[in-house]
């Protein structure tokens, strides 16, 4: 078949398990790959009308596939001022004071790590102290709490304890009076609910312009755990208007105080969207983060936290899995803590016999996350055939080596021990999707591929590594954002690789993955990406 579009590189990774394979060509048709072979072949590939795209010495490995991030989502969750590179409270009171200077009706901010603080509780007098008249809303870098001043509480109605059907909380101190710290979804909206909100079109285009960034990053795709109607409202304007730059799988959100009628609603969304863009699972979360205190965990926190599932009654979690599952929708859990991992495992370990066969073994279940598990728990991922989706950048951007910042400190020496096993579930068999969580961490995936073997901030030789022995290879890091990445979305038989029939999706890079040394490759160039054949992004030198 004549193809529509050669591209040429001198090194191809086709990610496929034949890695000794020499390759410098690639043919598409209608955006599907139609041969796999050197320059030479590529040769009598070409007819008139071919159009011929050669990269020189670059490295084309497959589209890189983001498995875990909130674009939209993540619109809500970073209005204001960026608060994510502040060390220290007096940096965080600068920022704040600058923001409320020029700052509207409300002060904003996102992505405030609770190690600036050290030991001092998070409480309202910080935002007090620099709001002025105006009622302010932090969230905090989780994306799981936030902190309010008086009088952001005070227009919430906010002047003690709350009930929820989830684990929520408005802090209070011991006399019952609210500390402005709210943690979970159900208590932050309390306060979200009276804040001004942004036009359609400014959120479509903040959104636009995101989009535009991850495929200028090197993404050709993305793992989004969390959809509504406005999700969907705003990708077919932006297709209108155009095509999305890189494919987009969503999973709304199945929470606790729910029951079949609602699931029932959540599985009538499965398979909907548009020419870029789908719905194809659904997520689940069963705990919260460790940071604050939300997780769940076998025994308490350093401060007698993280003991409570995120369902009340968790027994309604593994009965939402059973019925979405049965239904072969896929399922994805955020479980942070070992008792939240284990529960989840028990859950999905309880299918055969409640779901037939077939509809099991073509149904992908994913936990996400994974911060802390015994060894247990990892061999069980492998004979459960459950996938893990990690990113790597929780590990090397908010804990240290020597165990001072939160979350180790929360945990202990023996749990923080460990972190983000990456390395032991892939040397288990388990497949391995990595991603950002953005806007929890950046969305950047060289210096994500970079940390995830160097376990360290890339960039930052004086680190000491977290758990070293964690670390992945350079191949299986890059595998966590193709192939693995393809595998944890149930696609390895349309994407993943570059071989003949699947689809024509592509990175190309300014160094090879696979040979840099990483902090060099994190710092690099990508020059280009490719979605159905299409260029989506090039840069200019290559245009």
């Amino acid at each position: 078949m004549t193809p529509d579009l050669i591209v040429l590189a001198d090194t191809i990774h086709t990610m496929d398990g034949h890695r000794g394979d020499s390759h410098q060509a690639v043919a598409v048709r209608d955006g599907v790959i139609t041969a796999v072979g050197s320059r030479a072949e590529a040769l009598d590939w070409a007819h008139a009308g071919t159009r011929v795209v050669d990269l020189g010495n670059a490295t084309l490995t497959p589209g890189l596939v983001d498995c875990h991030i909130h674009p939209v989502f993540g619109l809500d969750l970073t209005i204001g001022v960026d608060l994510s590179g502040a060390a220290t409270v007096e940096e965080v009171r600068a920022l704040l004071t600058s923001e409320s200077e020029n700052d509207g009706g409300w002060l904003r901010g996102w992505g405030l790590n609770p190690n600036a603080f050290g030991a001092v509780p998070l409480h309202r007098s910080i935002l007090d102290a620099v709001s002025g008249d105006k009622p302010a809303l932090i969230r905090l870098f989780d994306g799981h709490s936030a902190l309010a001043n008086s009088q952001a509480l005070d227009l919430a109605g906010i002047r003690g304890r709350h009930e929820f059907e989830q684990a929520s909380e408005v802090v209070c101190d011991a006399d019952g009076v609210p500390t402005g710290l709210l943690l979970e979804a159900a208590a932050m909206e309390l306060v979200q609910r009276h804040i001004p909100q942004e036009t359609f079109e400014e959120r479509k285009a903040r959104l636009d312009a995101l989009l535009e960034a991850f495929a200028r990053a090197g993404l050709t795709g993305g793992h989004i755990m969390d959809h509504s109607d406005e999700s969907a409202l705003l990708f077919r304007a932006l297709e209108i208007d155009g095509e999305l730059p890189l494919r987009l799988r969503s999973a709304p959100w199945c929470m606790p105080g729910t029951d079949e009628s609602e699931w029932k609603e959540l599985a009538r969304t499965v398979g909907t969207g548009g020419r870029r863009w789908s719905v194809e699972a659904i997520k689940l979360f069963v705990d919260g983060t460790v940071d604050n205190g939300t997780a769940w965990l076998y025994e308490p926190d350093a401060y007698g936290q993280s003991t409570a599932p995120f369902w009340p009654r968790p027994e309604e979690y593994s009965a939402a899995v059973s019925y979405f599952a049965s239904r072969g929708i896929p399922t994805a859990t955020h479980a942070i803590g070992d008792a939240g991992v284990e529960h989840v495992l028990n859950a999905l370990e309880s299918l055969p016999g409640t779901v037939p066969a077939d509809v099991l073994r073509r149904t992908v279940h994913r936990i996400e996350h994974i911060e802390t598990v015994p060894d247990g728990l990892v061999e069980r991922f492998r004979s459960a055939g459950v996938v893990a989706s990690m990113q790597p950048t929780h590990c090397t951007h908010y804990s240290a080596a020597d165990h001072s910042d939160n979350w180790s400190t929360r945990l202990g020496a023996e749990r923080a021990d460990r972190a983000w096993r990456c390395r032991d579930l892939r040397e288990a068999g388990v497949t391995l999707g990595i991603g950002s969580d953005w806007p929890i961490a950046p969305f950047e995936p060289l210096p994500i591929i970079a940390d995830a073997q160097l376990r360290r901030r890339s960039g930052h030789p004086e680190q000491e590594p977290i758990a070293p022995a964690q670390g992945l290879t350079a191949y299986q890091a890059l595998e966590g954002y193709t192939s693995h990445a393809a595998k944890a979305a149930g696609l390895w038989d349309v994407s993943g690789s570059i071989s003949v029939g699947k689809r024509a999706d592509f990175t190309a890079f300014e160094l090879d993955p696979l040979t840099t040394d990483p902090d060099e490759l994190a710092a690099s160039a990508v020059l280009g990406t490719f979605v159905d054949g299409e260029i989506q992004f090039m840069l200019e030198r290559l245009a």
